[in-house]
Order: C-alpha cells, then sequence, then structure tokens
C-alpha cells in the first residue's frame, strides 16, 4: 500500500476524530497502589489463566528471550511497528497500578489507564465481546504474576500515524463495542465456540482481510489473511485445503497442532496450538465445532475418497531412483524435481510414518501465494509441543535461492493442479533479503 493511500487514509481519520473526540473523551482513572490482592478466589485465578491461555497473550507480550508478559515484541504494521506493552503488575512500568475498571476498559474500548487510545494491533475490537465476568478472572490472573520492571521500545510511527487523536475516528468507523451475544440457533457448545473465537481467541485477527485503515473486513470475515508475513488461511468456505475439516479433525489440530489429512501448525500459528495445550477438552471442541459449522463444505465417502487416492498417486514412491508417472518438460521443473528428489523426499515420500501427510493435501501447498512454503524451506518446521517429533530442518543455508525458486515451481505444479504461484523469484529474493 502507498504512503500516499496511507497518508490520505489518515487525514479522513483525523476528520473523523474531530467529530468522534467529544464522544470519545476518556478521563485518567485514578491509579491504584497494587492491582490485585486477596479478593480474588482459587477458581477466579485458575479460571483467568485459562482465558490467557485461550487469548495468547503472552505470544504477544513477550520479546524474544524477554520475560514472559513483560512486552516489547516488535509487531510490524504498514503504519509503523508497534511494540507490546508491558502486562505484568509491576507499578511503574506495567500495570501493577491499574484498577480492574483500568484494566476493564482497555479491554473493551481501548483506553488505557491514562486515557490514551491504544493501537489496534491489541484486538480490543475482538475483546469487547468479552463478558465482565471473564476479564475480572483475566485481571486476577494478570496481577499474580511477578511484577517486572521493563519498559518496552517507544513506537516507531512516523506522521501522522503517531498521533493516537486518529484512533478516536477509527474506532467511530470500526470497534462495535458490546459483549457477544448467543445465536439462539445454535447450541450451547457452538455459542462457547463462538464465544471464544470471536473474542478472546480474536482468530479473524489474523485469519481475516483488512482494509486501508487496518481493520477487520467483516463481510470477508474468515477469508484468510496475515500474520507476521505469513498467509493465514482462510477458515471458511474459502479455504484452500482439498478436504474440509471436520471437528475431531480441528481438536486434534487444535491440541497437538497436527492432523494427517491437512499438515502441521508452522509459524504464528505453533505458538498458538502450544497455549491451546492445557485448555479443557470442552472449550476445544466448542472452538472446533464452531470453525467446522462456518465452513459450509461438504464431501460424501466417493468424493473424499477420490481426493485421497489421488493424493496418494502423487506421494513419491520409494524405490530407488524414483520418477512420478508424469515427468515434466520444462527445465526449471525438471531441475526442482531434482532438487525435491535430493533434499525432500527423504522424509516426504509415500509411507513414512513420520511424515505421513501428502503435500498434495496440505493448505501451505494449495495455498494462494507460496509464503508459507519458502518460510518452511528456509527456517524447517519447530513443530508444537504435541506433535514434536514431525519437526524438519531448515534448507536456507544449504540450498540457493535458484535451486529454491526451481523446487517452488515444481511442489507447486507436481502436487496440485491449480495455476502457478507468481512472483516466486521476488518472495524469495526478499526472504534471503531478511534471513
Amino acid at each position: 500500500m502507498s504512503r500516499i493511500l496511507l497518508s490520505v487514509a489518515a487525514v479522513f481519520l483525523a476528520l473523523l476524530a474531530g467529530a468522534a473526540i467529544w464522544s470519545n473523551r476518556h478521563p485518567e482513572i485514578a491509579p491504584v497502589e497494587q492491582a490485585g490482592g486477596a479478593e480474588f478466589d482459587t477458581a477466579q485465578l485458575l479460571h483467568g489463566e485459562a482465558l490467557t491461555g485461550i487469548g495468547a497473550c503472552e505470544v504477544c507480550h513477550t520479546a524474544p528471550g524477554g520475560t514472559p508478559f513483560a512486552g516489547g515484541l516488535a509487531l510490524p504494521t504498514p503504519f509503523g511497528t508497534i511494540y507490546s506493552t508491558n502486562i505484568t503488575p509491576d507499578v511503574e512500568t506495567g500495570i501493577g497500578s491499574w484498577s480492574e475498571e483500568a484494566f476493564r476498559r482497555a479491554m473493551r474500548e481501548g483506553v488505557d489507564r491514562n486515557g490514551r487510545h491504544l493501537y489496534p494491533v491489541f484486538p480490543y475490537d475482538h475483546f469487547t465481546k468479552v463478558t465482565d465476568e471473564d476479564i475480572r478472572a483475566i485481571y486476577a490472573h494478570l496481577t499474580t504474576l511477578e511484577p517486572v520492571e521493563y519498559k518496552p521500545p517507544e513506537n516507531e510511527l512516523g506522521f501522522p500515524f503517531n498521533f493516537r487523536m486518529l484512533l478516536a475516528g477509527w474506532k467511530l468507523l470500526f470497534l462495535d463495542k458490546g459483549e457477544f451475544q448467543p445465536d439462539s440457533q445454535w447450541g450451547e457448545e457452538w455459542n462457547r465456540g463462538a464465544y471464544l473465537a470471536e473474542g478472546l481467541g480474536h482468530c479473524g485477527a489474523c485469519h481475516s482481510p483488512r482494509n486501508m485503515f487496518g481493520a477487520v473486513m467483516q463481510a470477508a470475515a474468515y477469508d484468510g489473511g496475515e500474520a507476521e508475513d505469513w498467509h493465514a488461511p482462510a477458515l471458511n468456505k474459502m479455504s484452500r485445503t482439498p478436504i474440509p475439516w471436520k471437528q475431531l479433525q480441528l481438536v486434534n489440530y487444535l491440541y497437538d497442532g497436527w492432523d494427517e489429512e491437512h499438515g502441521i501448525a508452522a509459524g504464528p500459528m505453533a505458538p498458538v496450538v502450544n497455549h491451546l495445550y492445557d485448555q479443557s477438552e470442552d472449550d476445544i471442541f466448542a472452538i472446533a465445532a464452531y470453525f467446522e459449522s462456518i465452513q459450509r463444505r461438504r464431501l460424501n465417502d466417493s468424493e473424499k475418497n477420490a481426493i485421497l487416492e489421488r493424493a496418494r498417486s502423487l506421494d513419491w514412491g520409494t524405490e530407488f531412483g524414483y520418477r512420478p508417472a508424469v515427468v515434466p518438460d520444462d527445465p526449471a521443473l525438471l531441475r526442482g524435481m531434482d532438487v525435491f528428489a535430493d533434499q525432500c523426499a527423504t522424509c516426504h515420500k509415500s509411507g513414512n510414518v513420520q511424515v505421513p501427510v501428502s503435500l498434495a493435501l496440505t493448505g501451505t501447498v494449495n495455498a494462494p501465494d507460496p509464503r508459507n512454503v519458502i518460510h518452511v524451506i528456509f527456517d524447517g518446521i519447530r513443530p508444537p509441543r504435541g506433535a514434536l517429533q514431525r519437526s524438519m530442518p531448515g534448507f536456507g543455508a544449504s540450498i540457493s535461492d535458484s535451486e529454491i525458486n526451481d523446487l517452488l515451481k515444481f511442489i507447486r505444479w507436481h502436487f496440485t493442479d491449480l495455476p502457478p504461484w507468481q512472483d516466486i523469484s521476488g518472495q524469495v529474493a526478499a526472504k534471503r533479503a531478511h534471513w
């Protein structure tokens, strides 16, 4: 997105902010001596700990090598880099001086204790749906953490995006405040799953596209989005996975990060799965029920078996010197086939019990662009803790960019019947430049 477009957007938001500023004035909430205290019982504390896991709060509020929840993680956006805040109960640099009222306002309205608008990389547009009871439990848990005196770096936002008054206009347009309302057409499990996914789980924050203002496009919710330069796949009928997800498959994936007909959680999804590993079965089954329902894709047994049979026919054979039944004519594809045979086929072959999923079934290989495959080729896979035996080494240091380009072309050609990926060489070069 060009800087000109972003600047136009900022001016537009500034005009809206002028109209909205009076209705969005937020006074400072008086500090408390020390957040929390003895007013929370054990049940609330345990419930709050579980909810912070559902929300994966630690993932964003922990810098690489830093103390959990102390903030400092760089969060790149089209408008600049924002650093996550310290949410330990340190009085000076964290939320130790925040009352429960101040914490609830931040979650619901995106305003800090001092009355400043918070940038929506903190997904209060999702957290606004959370109940008072659950917000209280999360607050209770956070106040029991070890206080960490650490001030994250200042945000790196140029003019005019460093003016928080713009966020008053943003909220007027895009913040739909209010708790989650159950849908009477669905049962208790589905509504529980919808509440967790739409609220604390903030799944749509990554798995939905965003508009030029950085807001989730609600009309295209779960059509697929971006997370840390990874493609976050669609979770609805737009999903590219050849086989639709069933509830039990989603449960396995959310717990362990793995399903044999879809693949493994990698990139920014892996730490999310790690935090779901300890959650209750009721909650994970509920989330899975919700996402199964929004796919609106069904296969009968014969259709599914045909897809599985085709995928098996594309798996690499185990015999020495194996070549697929259809060999490409294109020189780049031939070179890519040789790279696959030399570097990939040791694991990605028929009958390997450690890697039983066919590449033809994975959402990554069927994705609209090659970014995720590029990340995996360069960096490998550090699997979630429920699937530790399914690791993969990186090859960024052992094969050249031209070999990776050819390999990507071959993978797409051999394992799918989809159009070739575009600008492979440019994306590989960009990855190398930041590797």
